[in-house]
């Protein structure tokens, strides 16, 4: 069990301490969400581990017909919900595709700092551990508290607190809080149009490729039919050759026929002028 005043960790720590790709990603997240440590990082990745793994066991086992699976995935699929982690009608592939910001993001230091009672994540922090921050009337004075669904529209200034003065120097005006809502909507337009984007390039190379295809496919038949088309010319000449030469055969003896009868002609001619010369 354990002695109480030490109690175990709730966070596993990475298996390799020295790893550059890791520490950049870890100092990003801090700066990002305004965090005390590392440990607080490796606190979400431990819970979304093991949410992860609970989905990959309910998936190894789907297709049975235990009535216990389908209840356990539910459960699942409802609390992830409720904390809005994921949305309504999720399954169990869209758990293995989180990611630590999921987690990060639906602490209480990240939705006081969204929803403009601080000026930045650091001083969300200060507010929440100084006790001015309360959900539903209660105190609460933990960053990592997990927020859920339907606390987030209850979060508010506690009511002993100054800050409930809208003249105080701490407390954020209302065009500090616009600009967040409008930053948090161009964030979210530009994570929707990277899927689409991507579609878009891999349909622009599957056109490319369909292109060169036809283009080769054209140009070989162009070549084809150049091929073809002087073949055709080939025999052409030469039956048109063909055809001149049985012309010229056809008409050379009816050339010599006309000779013979003009000489005939001439003989008879010769024959009829002597006999009336009286054979002189």
């Amino acid at each position: 069990m354990g002695k109480p005043k030490f109690s175990r960790k709730k966070y596993e720590t990475p298996s390799h301490p020295w790893k550059e790709d890791r520490i950049n990603k870890e100092n990003e997240l801090i700066k990002k969400y305004g965090l005390k440590n590392k440990r607080e990082i490796w606190k979400g990745e431990t819970s979304l581990r093991k949410y992860r793994s609970q989905a990959r066991e309910l998936l190894a086992k789907i297709g049975s017909d235990d009535p216990q699976i389908k209840k356990e995935s539910n459960q699942l699929l409802t609390h992830l919900t409720r904390m809005n982690i994921l949305p309504l009608n999720s399954t169990l592939d869209d758990v293995l595709a989180l990611e630590t910001e999921a987690i990060l993001s639906r602490r209480l230091q990240t939705i006081t700092y969204l929803r403009g009672f601080a000026n930045t994540p650091m001083h969300a922090r200060q507010l929440i551990s100084h006790g001015h921050i309360a959900i539903a009337n209660r105190k609460i004075t933990v960053p990592g508290y997990m927020v859920t669904k339907d606390e987030e529209n209850e979060i508010d200034y506690i009511s002993d607190s100054p800050l409930n003065d809208t003249m105080h120097p701490a407390r954020p005006s209302s065009d500090f809080k616009l600009d967040i809502v409008k930053k948090i909507e161009e964030e979210v337009k530009l994570k929707e149009p990277d899927k689409p984007k991507q579609k878009i390039k891999e349909e622009k190379t599957s056109k490319k490729i369909i292109d060169e295809k036809s283009s080769k496919k054209s140009n070989d038949q162009n070549k084809t039919d150049d091929k073809i088309a002087s073949k055709i010319e080939t025999t052409d000449k030469s039956s048109k050759e063909k055809t001149l030469e049985n012309k010229e055969t056809k008409h050379k003896p009816e050339k010599k026929s006309d000779k013979n009868k003009q000489e005939n002609t001439s003989e008879e001619s010769v024959k009829k002028e002597h006999d009336k010369n009286g054979g002189k």
